[in-house]
């Protein structure tokens, strides 16, 4: 093998130029491979983050109001009875936000209000003690909401909180080891304080994409939204949503027709919805790898089958001479690794280029080596795949080629 790299690299260096071209198209390659599969994995893993509830089996009711709120009131309260009636339905509750909403409340959460320690930032969801069922949470300490310590919010004046139930994530990030029941938390900017009743294991904030740190800290307020718009969160046994979706509306329409019923939505819709932006840019840019990876190829290809025709008679000599099929084949199948991985190392300088400038202009984190690892296997069996039938013909020369004149 090492007897042949003299003449592989004598003929690299006459043919540098097409050799070089080749090179640079299988670094850009690489450089773009490597930060694409990164950035197709991280959506991936958005896409694939649990909300902690039962998506299923749930669907929501937006509804928007055309009354006033005296009469609001009476209404949202018949609402929810008329929902939990309906054929299939386990329960139901009106709150101002869910997750997978792509839309909600978020406060600021502390155990110090005199200190001067950072604020925890959470989204805040309203419920009662229907809502544990409803979503299908699982409590690990504590207890739910007692009827009692439910009231009605209508903003800002509403009654003092009389409890709150946080996630497990909120209770580790207000106190590490999450020794949080019992403690009475403040949230800003209301300066609301309320003792911390229960912890659930895990409840999304309905920010999808909101960043790692952020997305399962969320608590449940007891308050019963009596604003003008409010949602109606609904679970139905298995296999029963698609009859309770249908009836929900004309339930709620028989109570009342001031309102304006937006949208009644399953949460696996919610989800599709919510993860769109970051479904399309994943196939986008496995799109665009497709792409790249079958052009450089083709590079490969051409590259590999003009050498082939122009050394016709080289090889017919070399046929002459002794070389096996083999040995004019492994020449071919070296050239074309030498290019590979020089476009190789260069494209993992580009590739590590092109992701500082992105940590720096669009705060993405860093690009993990493994990516690259990857990025250098596919680029170097891709060129190896390549010029496999190039050398294939090669290979398959007559010595008799040697006695053809130009």
């Amino acid at each position: 093998m090492l007897l042949d790299l003299p003449p592989i690299l004598s003929a690299l260096r006459r043919n540098r130029i097409g050799a070089g071209l080749i090179a640079l198209q299988m670094a850009i390659t690489l450089a773009i491979l490597g930060n694409a599969l990164f950035i197709v994995q991280h959506q991936l893993a958005l896409m694939a983050r649990p909300s902690g509830v039962d998506e299923a089996d749930i669907f929501v009711v937006s509804n928007d109001w055309t009354l006033t709120g005296t009469q609001v009131r009476s209404l949202a309260q018949a609402d929810v009875e008329a929902l939990r009636s309906l054929p299939g339905v386990i329960d139901a509750y009106v709150t101002n936000s869910y997750p997978l909403e792509n839309s909600g409340w978020g406060y600021m959460f502390t155990l110090h209000p005199d200190a001067h320690r950072p604020l925890t930032q959470a989204a805040a969801y309203f419920g009662d003690e229907h809502t544990l069922r409803t979503l299908g949470l699982r409590l690990v300490a504590g207890r739910n909401f007692d009827p009692s310590e439910i009231e009605n919010f209508t903003g800002m004046s509403s009654k003092p909180l009389r409890g709150v139930i946080v996630t497990r994530a909120l209770a580790d990030e207000l106190s590490p080891g999450g020794d949080v029941l019992g403690r009475v938390v403040t949230i800003m900017p209301t300066s609301q304080t309320a003792p911390i009743i229960g912890v659930v294991d895990r409840l999304q904030v309905p920010w999808p994409t909101a960043p790692p740190a952020l997305i399962d800290n969320a608590a449940l307020l007891p308050y019963r939204l009596l604003g003008p718009s409010n949602f109606y969160v609904v679970r139905v046994r298995p296999g029963a949503i698609a009859g309770a979706m249908k009836a929900a509306p004309a339930a709620l329409l028989a109570i009342s027709r001031g309102r304006i019923i937006e949208k009644v939505q399953a949460l696996t819709a919610a989800r599709r919805a919510a993860y769109r932006g970051q479904r399309g840019l994943a196939v986008v840019l496995t799109l665009v790898c497709a792409m790249l990876l079958t052009v450089t190829a083709c590079g490969i290809v051409a590259l590999a089958s003009h050498w082939v025709a122009q050394r016709r008679r080289q090889i017919g000599i070399r046929r002459a001479l002794g070389a096996t099929r083999v040995m004019i084949m492994r020449h071919f199948q070296t050239e074309t690794l030498l290019i590979s991985a020089a476009g190789a190392l260069l494209g993992v300088a580009l590739a590590l280029g092109a992701n500082l400038w992105m940590v720096e202009k669009l705060a993405m984190a860093r690009l993990p080596v493994v990516y690259l690892l990857v990025g250098v296997a596919i680029i170097l069996v891709l060129g190896q795949l390549a010029a496999l039938r190039p050398a294939l013909r090669a290979a398959s020369v007559p010595p008799a080629e040697a006695t053809r004149t130009v």
